[in-house]
């Protein structure tokens, strides 16, 4: 029975290609959809090439689940088993489109991680194959799904800040350890630049529609990352110069003035790096006031200032004649959802859920995920063209990025994934 209320859809059966930190982030959303009577899915395998990382999964979705999944060390293998009819990709973005391509040629439905690729490219090479197929590939994009996100949207819908004149998206200041993991510093494997990039384009896309245009500036803040204490770095391409640090090949920061199709400017720095006061802010601005919203994951209160008076709460639900989160993101989060008191764990889970929950149900429906394959190739040309802006030295269009025609600073990636330049079509 499903606890909504709602339809209930068949059990997707899905194997999780990726057992690391983000597959475990997985297996618990899996676990949080369980809890709450919403669980859609069985996870019946588990892939990934370490052998001990791959058990350690299985055994955990045992726990959770009260079934030890199949467990393989080949996502070619898994493919070929027919024991799923769909993929969780939750490996480093270089070999998304290693999984996902020949996954939805077999017939199986993805839903991969975002960045979906790690270039435009290869974001191509999926939604082709998704589109030659007519499977459902969808893009794991799990900020938007945030109950301040969907709240701040419905204050844009209605028109609340009056005509929009800017959005400000700021992440400034850190340190030189590594940002999650080490691999998010190599260009080839995925750079935390590109990693984040895409969180904040989507979340532009969502909030104010296509963006257009971009001009910018991508580059490498703290050249030499640490290591957490005791670790080291066994990803191949890391260069370790002295025991515990590595030398950053992949861009850590982007600074850029975005504008959209409707001609809102929006302004990002995103520069994790010195260690000075930490700065951030996600705000918009219109002629009749201005919104700020929560860090992501926070649970904490939008805020809306117009008339000289400050909304947030019950006041700014009010204001807009009253809001509601879907069944589902109020099960995760609470009955009013976009203010919560949740862990960092548990609202993370809760976010990922409802985009795995969404997949299942455009499966089910043989329909379109919120974000699917497409919408993960915009959100991934618009965090590249900030590099490609760099490149060039001056504006970029974004549809010039997503349909290839600029390609200068993706082509040595594309190099060392074995995707050579070649001209493709415009997005459909």
């Amino acid at each position: 029975m499903d606890e909504r209320g709602g339809t209930p859809v068949d059990r997707l059966s899905i194997g999780l290609v990726g057992c690391g930190g983000m597959g475990r982030r997985h297996l618990l959303a899996y676990k949080a959809l369980h809890d709450v009577g919403a669980y859609e899915f069985e996870v019946l395998a588990v892939c990934d090439p370490r052998r001990s990382v791959a058990d350690e999964a299985a055994d955990l979705a045992g726990e959770f689940f009260g079934r030890r999944p199949a467990v393989f060390f080949d996502h070619a293998e898994l493919i070929a088993s027919q024991a799923v009819r769909a993929l969780d990709v939750v490996t480093d973005p270089s070999a998304h489109h290693v999984v996902a391509v020949p996954a939805l040629r077999a017939g199986l439905h993805v839903i991969c991680e975002k960045p979906l690729g790690i270039t435009v490219r290869a974001c191509r090479e999926m939604v082709d194959a998704a589109a030659d197929s007519g499977t459902v590939l969808a893009t794991a994009e799990n900020y938007r799904r945030d109950g301040p996100n969907r709240l701040a949207r419905a204050v844009l819908e209605q028109g609340l800040l009056g005509e929009v004149h800017l959005m400000i998206e700021t992440h400034v200041g850190g340190d030189d350890a590594v940002v999650i993991s080490p691999w998010r510093h190599i260009r080839e494997s995925g750079s935390i630049a590109l990693d984040m990039g895409v969180h904040y384009t989507d979340i532009f896309r969502y909030y104010l529609g296509e963006l257009e245009s971009v001009s910018g500036s991508a580059f490498v803040a703290e050249p030499l990352r640490v290591l957490a204490a005791g670790s080291s770095s066994p990803v191949a391409g890391i260069e370790e110069v002295s025991p515990g640090l590595i030398r950053a090949t992949g861009e850590d920061s982007l600074v850029a003035l975005y504008r959209t199709t409707s001609g809102v400017p929006i302004q990002l720095a995103y520069v994790p790096s010195g260690s000075g006061r930490r700065w951030n802010q996600r705000s918009v601005h219109g002629r009749r006031g201005s919104m700020s919203v929560p860090q992501d994951r926070s649970g904490g209160a939008v805020v809306v200032e117009i008339a000289g008076r400050t909304l947030s709460g019950g006041d700014l639900r009010a204001e807009l004649g009253g809001f509601n989160l879907d069944p589902l993101a109020a099960l995760l989060f609470g009955s009013v959802g976009a203010e919560y008191e949740l862990s960092a764990a548990a609202a993370d889970a809760a976010t990922v859920g409802i985009e795995l929950d969404d997949f299942a149900r455009a499966v089910s429906a043989h329909g379109q995920a919120e974000v699917d394959g497409l919408g993960g190739l915009l959100s991934v040309a618009a965090a590249w063209a900030v590099a490609e802006s760099d490149t060039r030295g001056g504006l970029v269009r974004i549809a010039d990025v997503a349909d290839g025609t600029v390609s200068t600073a993706q082509d040595p990636v594309d190099a060392v994934i074995g995707l050579m330049p070649k001209t493709i079509g415009a997005p459909a």
